[in-house]
Parts: structure tokens; C-alpha cells; sequence
């Protein structure tokens, strides 16, 4: 019996030290084509020594570079140039565009017909390219997109989302829609954080080529940079930006990203400014909007009581806002002859309402009241300025020249109130209308500038009253209007989107650090009251109209969700392996799934869950008892590790999704008395929050 088995083991031995010899011969021949790839020593291919040289160089620069900093601090940069980059050459498209636009109708006065042609059928044409273009090229690309980047940094994948298609049809689509002017009153914001996440996406990719990695996921650091980024490039505001990414786009912010989101977005705000240098639009580095605030006396005291007034009808006029905007996509998505539009007949519908859009604002009828002449740009500066209106008004000669200032449109019916009043209850249901558009748009800065002109007509009429009712003495400092219009800008834009960064954004806007108390106060009111009843924000209407996986959105609108336990939603439980598990049972595990952790329990009767194993372990196993004789157990040669966090079915849906999000994990394992009763993966709980959505 000794000799038996000493002759087995010496068998066994042998045919270890074969697999061993396999083994080596396989590394070597894999080292062998890594060093033919580095060396290039492919006879059909020219240029062998150049081309080994130039490689050599890259990769000694690519040391250096190294060991000053990082990889992907380049990464970052280089993400914030780019960004900036693309919103300067879209700016400067969108202007020259524009300045068409004014030429041409200048060219027809005289001729009424041919003016409303031109001012109506040049931003339906530019309305109807932008929906056919992106729609044909990439359905994806329509609206704001900062839903759906919300959606994917909370840990669901949404590839379509990410795509160059889709960065190629909504970039060209954009500039469109914003070519149209003013008549659709729509902006950049949110569709350029969706093409900055989109470079990021990318950046991504080949910082994890250049630093020798495995591809992680696109959910990280380099994307939450992005959406500061795509801020930070549109305004060239860095530090709103960056409080942008932490409120929308977030629901878990790491700290380890705060440093990479200022890094990125101030790069990206330097090289916006260069470049509007260099083109001539700025002389120095300064505020995109530069105002002229007094500095001696910028507001009494006593006005800070009212600007929390301002806040408050702020606040309220975007509960009338956001409801007008949800009852309208609830709306569309009921009635069955827009169903049927929609559907098939996008650049129609598109040019239907803008038509009407335009028709609306053709100066000649009632755009007069208005201020349409004016583009976007004009329309925020003119807003700004600190003179008051109804003193001006009685100048015949800025109402006669219009050209002089941009705001002279606004008093060239004699009575700023009624143009400013006019322009207030137009653009509500014009805006809530603009928002159906099936084209790549923008929606913050059409809600900053509406809350500006809340801002401006509460100012006036404040200046109004004060210098001939309560002030007599007109020596006394005149109440700013400007500043009031500044605080709505803030106070109404976040109230719609429930953040407090538009209170800092309107200080980087303009350069105005004295209203920088009555602005916050203002848009902390104006919260406070959107907030309140848990009423869903822009966002997260949108999410919510769209069903999107998106966990925060869909608890706005049903509260009851954050009880629902996990263990009424858990699918059916995956593959499994047992600790005594073979080479046959492992293959039918990595043919059946594609998860990167593999639950180990001790036997598939108990369900006892032992912990996890790799899936890359998995396969090495496969590997060593290739052509093996005697097969080997998953116990004898893997590693199992050890589960630290287990859910039970009691865990709600949040709570699973919290964990999820913060351990930035691939999958949690849910167990009730030690027995494993699912695994909950991001795709996983990407069904859970579509079928949550669904029951809505």
C-alpha cells in the first residue's frame, strides 16, 4: 500500500510539474508578443525604426510626466480645456448665426410680410434642422441630458448616454437651438454638462489605458468632475460649478473628488476667458456680465427685509412654474394625438411650435411689448443694469435710439411695467411650451433670466415708490434695481431646481460681492417654499416623466418608497457556487452570469453563504485544471473572502441603494439567518427603480 501511494503522489508531482512547464511556456509566448508589440517587429509594417523611436519617446515622456503628478490630473485638465474649447467655438457659432439673423430682418424694413417670414421661418428651419438632425443620428441627444447624468452617477449604466453619436448629435443640435434666439428662449446649460460628461467618459477611458489599469467604472471621479466642468465653461464660474456638481448631480459626493472638481473647473474657466481674449469679446480677465453697482451704499438696511420678500414671491412663482411644467408633461405623454406626433413626426411638431413661438414675439405685434429684439446675453444685461427705468423713460432720445443701450427696448412703450409684466406673463406658458421641444436644450438659464425679470419689476416698483412716496428727499442714493433683479435671478432659478448654487453662480456672473447677503437670504426663502410638501424639482419632473432609475427623483414624488423593503422587490437569486464546487460547475457559473463577484455558500441545500470569490480567480482555476487528471475542488485552490456587508430583506430599497452608492461596490449579498436569499447588483437595482417608477 506505501508503494501505491507513493507511486500516485509521484504521478501527481510529475503532472505538476508539466503544468507548471505549460505554464512558463505560455508567459513566455505572451511576454514574447508584448515585446513584438513594444518593438514593432511586424515586417509589413513601415517604418519600424521611426516608429520604435517615437514610441521610446512616448513612453519616457510619459514617465516624466508621471512622476511629477498623477495621470489623471492631466486627465482633468485636459477635460476642462477641451470643455471650455467646445463652449467658446459653440459661442461664437450660435453669435455669428444670430448676427445673420439681425441682418437680414434690418435689410427687409419697409416690408412687413417678408419681416415676419424672416423672423419667423429662420428659427423654425434652424428648430426643425436641430430636431431632424439629432433625432436621426442619435434619439438619445434630445433635452437637457442632466437627468439622465444624474441617473448614471448614482451607479446605473446607461452606455447610449455616453456615446460619441450622441456628443456629435447634441453638440451639433444645440448650436441649432440656440441659433433660433431668443423666440425659443432656451439655453446651454444643462445639454453642455452632458457633453462634458461625455469627454469625461472618454478621458476616462484613456487615463486607464496610459496609467496600465483595468477598465473601472465610468461612474467615478472623472464624471462628477465633468458636470463642474461643463458649469464652469458655459459661465466660466468654477466655484458654482463645482457646488452645482454637489447638489444636482450627486447623491453620494466623495471628498476625494473635491480638489479634482476646483482643479478641472478652474482650468476650464481660465481657458473660457483666454479665450474670449483672444476674440476680441473681453479685454481682461472679468465677469461674464459685468455690472456697475455702487459700492459707497449697495443697499440700506432696511431693504433686507424685502429681499425676503422678493424671496418669497420668488418661491412662489416657481410652485406656479413647476406645476405648469409637470401638468404639461403628464400632458403630453396622455394624449394620444401628441403621442402620435411625437413619435413619428418629431421636426413637425418642432416647427409647429415654434412657429408659433415666433409669431407670438414678432416685434412689429406684440414682441414689441417683449423686448425680443433682444438675445439672451442682452436680455440678462440689460436686466442688470442699475438705472432705474422710470426715470429714464421720460429721455425721448434713448427711446427713439434703441441702438444706444440694450435696455432702452424694454421702455420703448413709455411704461416699463407693462413691458416687464407683459414679458413676465408671456414667457411662463411660452417657456412651459419651449420645454416639449424634442431637440437638445437647455433650461436654466431661460428660468435665470425669467427670475431676473421678477427681480427688475419688483426693483422698480420699489424705486418707483420710495423716491415719491416715502423718500421725498431726492438727494438720497436710489434704490438699485439691478440688484434686485440679480437676487430673482438667484432666489427664482433655485427654487426651481432646488439648489442654493445660483446664488453663488450670480456673484461669479457679475462680480458683485456687496449683494452677496440679500442674495443668499433671497434664494433661502425661495427654497424654503419650493421645497416645502416635498414637491419634485425640475429635475426630477423630468426624471420622473421620463422613468428613470433614478432613486432620489422617484422618492419626491412617492415618499412611501423609502419603507419599501428590498426583500418584496428582489428578483430571483442568481448562480451560486458551493465550496466543493468543480472545473464543470464553475464553467456553467461564468457561461450563465457576468458578475465580477460570485457568492460561495457551503452547500446549495443550506445556502450558507461563505463569502465571494472573483470571477478572475474563477477563471485561473479553469485554467490549472486544464488537462488535469485529477480535478480539483474551488475550496483547495481559491481564496473565498469574506463578506463585511450583508443586507436582509428587511433593508428598504434606499437604504441598499445608499450602501451601494457609498462602497462604490459591484454587488451586496442579502441573507436572512446566514442563508443567501439574493445578490443585488447595480442592474439589479436598476429593475427595481424602473419597476418602482413604473407602479407610479
Amino acid at each position: 500500500m506505501d508503494c501505491v501511494q507513493h507511486i500516485d503522489s509521484a504521478k501527481v508531482n510529475e503532472g505538476d510539474e508539466k503544468d507548471v512547464e505549460l505554464q512558463n511556456q505560455r508567459d513566455k509566448s505572451i511576454e514574447g508578443q508584448r515585446l513584438l508589440i513594444l518593438t514593432d517587429e511586424q515586417p509589413w509594417k513601415p517604418w519600424k525604426r521611426s516608429r520604435s523611436w517615437v514610441k521610446e519617446c512616448l513612453v519616457r515622456v510619459r514617465c516624466v510626466m508621471g512622476s511629477l503628478m498623477g495621470m489623471e490630473w492631466y486627465c482633468f485638465a485636459t477635460l476642462g480645456v477641451l470643455t471650455a474649447f467646445l463652449s467658446f467655438l459653440m459661442d461664437l457659432s450660435v453669435a455669428k448665426l444670430l448676427r445673420a439673423h439681425q441682418w437680414l430682418y434690418s435689410q427687409l424694413e419697409g416690408h412687413c410680410l417678408l419681416q415676419f417670414l424672416c423672423w419667423t421661418l429662420y428659427p423654425v428651419s434652424l428648430s426643425a434642422l436641430s430636431t431632424s438632425f439629432s433625432q436621426s443620428i442619435c434619439p438619445f441627444s434630445a433635452g437637457s441630458g442632466v437627468p439622465e447624468v444624474r441617473t448614471i452617477l448614482s451607479g446605473v449604466d446607461m452606455p447610449h448616454y455616453l456615446s460619441l453619436t450622441n456628443l456629435f448629435a447634441k453638440y451639433v443640435g444645440l448650436i441649432c437651438t440656440l441659433a433660433a434666439g431668443s423666440t425659443v428662449f432656451l439655453g446651454k446649460v444643462g445639454p453642455f454638462v452632458h457633453l462634458s460628461t461625455m469627454v469625461g467618459a472618454y478621458l476616462n477611458q484613456l487615463c486607464t489605458v496610459l496609467r496600465g489599469e483595468k477598465e473601472e467604472r465610468t461612474e467615478g471621479a472623472m464624471l462628477v468632475v465633468a458636470a463642474a466642468v461643463g458649469v464652469a465653461s458655459c459661465f466660466g464660474a468654477p466655484i458654482s460649478g463645482v457646488l452645482f456638481s454637489v447638489e444636482v448631480m450627486s447623491s453620494h459626493f466623495a471628498l476625494k473628488d473635491y480638489c479634482p472638481c476646483f482643479f478641472a473647473a478652474a482650468c476650464g474657466a481660465l481657458t473660457f476667458h483666454l479665450l474670449s481674449m483672444w476674440s476680441g469679446e473681453q479685454e481682461t480677465l472679468q465677469a461674464l456680465f459685468q455690472t456697475s453697482f455702487s459700492d459707497d451704499l449697495p443697499f440700506y438696511p432696511l431693504e433686507i427685509p424685502v429681499f425676503a420678500i422678493l424671496g418669497l414671491l420668488c418661491g412662489a412663482g416657481s410652485c406656479i412654474y413647476l406645476f405648469c411644467h409637470r401638468w404639461i408633461l403628464l400632458f403630453i405623454k396622455t394624449n394620444k394625438i401628441l403621442i402620435k406626433v411625437l413619435s413619428t413626426e418629431k421636426a413637425l411638431y418642432s416647427a409647429m411650435v415654434v412657429f408659433l413661438l415666433a409669431s407670438v414675439t414678432f416685434p412689429l405685434s406684440a414682441g414689441q411689448y417683449m423686448a425680443s429684439k433682444l438675445t439672451i446675453k442682452q436680455l440678462l444685461s440689460s436686466l442688470l443694469d442699475s438705472r432705474q427705468w422710470t426715470s429714464q423713460s421720460h429721455n425721448a432720445s434713448m427711446v427713439l435710439q434703441p441702438n444706444l443701450c440694450p435696455w432702452s427696448e424694454w421702455i420703448s412703450s413709455g411704461n416699463p411695467y407693462l413691458t416687464l409684466g407683459f414679458f413676465l406673463f408671456m414667457k411662463l406658458w411660452m417657456l412651459v411650451l419651449a420645454c416639449t421641444l424634442p431637440l437638445p436644450a437647455g433650461y436654466f438659464m431661460p428660468v435665470f433670466i425669467y427670475g431676473a425679470a421678477i427681480g427688475r419689476l419688483f426693483g422698480e416698483g420699489l424705486a418707483y415708490v420710495s423716491l415719491n412716496v416715502v423718500y421725498l428727499d431726492q438727494n438720497r442714493n436710489p434704490i438699485n434695481p439691478g440688484g434686485y433683479a440679480l437676487a430673482g435671478a438667484a432666489a427664482f432659478s433655485g427654487a426651481v431646481t432646488h439648489t442654493l448654487s445660483p446664488a453663488l453662480l450670480a456673484l461669479e456672473l457679475t462680480g458683485q460681492s456687496t449683494h452677496a447677503a440679500p442674495i443668499l437670504l433671497a434664494t433661502l426663502v425661495a427654497n424654503a417654499l419650493a421645497r416645502s410638501g416635498q414637491r419634485p424639482s425640475f429635475y426630477d419632473a423630468l426624471s420622473i416623466s421620463k422613468k428613470l432609475p433614478h432613486l432620489p427623483s422617484l422618492l419626491k414624488v412617492c415618499p412611501r418608497l423609502s419603507s419599501v423593503p428590498i426583500g418584496k422587490v428582489l428578483g430571483p437569486r442568481g448562480p451560486v457556487l458551493e465550496r466543493a464546487a468543480g472545473p464543470t460547475e464553475v464553467q456553467q457559473v461564468l457561461n450563465t452570469c457576468s458578475q465580477t463577484q460570485i457568492p460561495v455558500v457551503d452547500t446549495l441545500d443550506s445556502q450558507i453563504l461563505l463569502g465571494s470569490i472573483n470571477r478572475s480567480d474563477l477563471q485561473t482555476f479553469l485554467c490549472h485544471n486544464h488537462n488535469k487528471v485529477l480535478k480539483k475542488q474551488l475550496v483547495d485552490m481559491c481564496s473565498i473572502q469574506p463578506v463585511s456587508v450583508q443586507l436582509s430583506p428587511d433593508t428598504t430599497v434606499q437604504e441598499a441603494h445608499g450602501i451601494l452608492s457609498v462602497l462604490c461596490g459591484e454587488s451586496l449579498f442579502v441573507t436572512e439567518r446566514g442563508r443567501l436569499s439574493g445578490v443585488v447588483t447595480w442592474p439589479e437595482m436598476k429593475r427595481m427603480m424602473a419597476d418602482l417608477a413604473d407602479d407610479l
